[in-house]
């Protein structure tokens, strides 16, 4: 269980990036707060719950940590990626930006 929530937390956050990258220039830094939850349901939703102490103690147990430099994306398919391989240009720019 603790496995399905920390995988839950990062897709949570991870469409909250994909929000911030589509609409913005340059992209804004999450702002993901220890006393909350995020989860990425299995029916696709977002969800945020708020936790006490004692439960992100226990979640801490099964966690695992993001590596540095990972980025999230949704699949067309509606599926919930995520990528450590570059993604960004030597100036900082997205290397998959938009189609225009």
């Amino acid at each position: 269980m603790r496995s399905a929530v920390v995988k839950s937390l990062i897709a949570a956050g991870a469409l909250c990036a994909m929000t911030s990258v589509t609409r913005a220039a340059p992209p804004e830094p999450w702002e993901l707060r220890p006393d909350m939850g995020y989860a990425y349901g299995k029916d696709g939703k977002t969800l945020a719950y708020r936790m006490g102490t004692k439960t992100a103690d226990m979640l801490l147990k099964g966690a695992k940590k993001v590596p540095k430099g990972t980025l999230f994306f949704v699949g067309q398919n509606g599926q919930l990626y995520m990528r450590t391989a570059p993604y960004l240009e030597g100036d900082g720019s997205f290397s998959f930006g938009a189609d225009d």
